[in-house]
């Protein structure tokens, strides 16, 4: 199928899925990469019983809880360098 006739189903709101190789697709900047965290006791039990509450997993809600505080930390640092550039965004 050419990309006009892909893009022009697409437009039209139609299942285009079937027209994609998706065996070879990767999510940008989401590749896995394993590393290994120490926690003492208490903070595991915490974690665990949050995550019970929430019915989630343990690294799901570690997982959960570091990207806020990452996306938390990046738009505070964005928003003192617009504050410091006197408005202006650095870039």
């Amino acid at each position: 199928m050419k990309a006009k006739s892909l893009e022009k189903k697409f437009d039209e709101g139609k299942d285009i899925s079937q027209n994609l190789d998706l065996s070879k697709s990767r999510r940008p900047l989401q590749e896995q990469k394993r590393v290994n965290v120490d926690f003492p006791t208490w903070m595991i039990d915490s974690l665990d019983k949050e995550a019970s509450r929430l019915g989630v997993t343990r690294q799901s809600i570690i997982k959960v809880w570091l990207s806020e505080r990452l996306q938390q930390s990046t738009s505070h640092k964005k928003l003192h360098s617009t504050a410091e550039s006197g408005g202006r965004v650095r870039r």
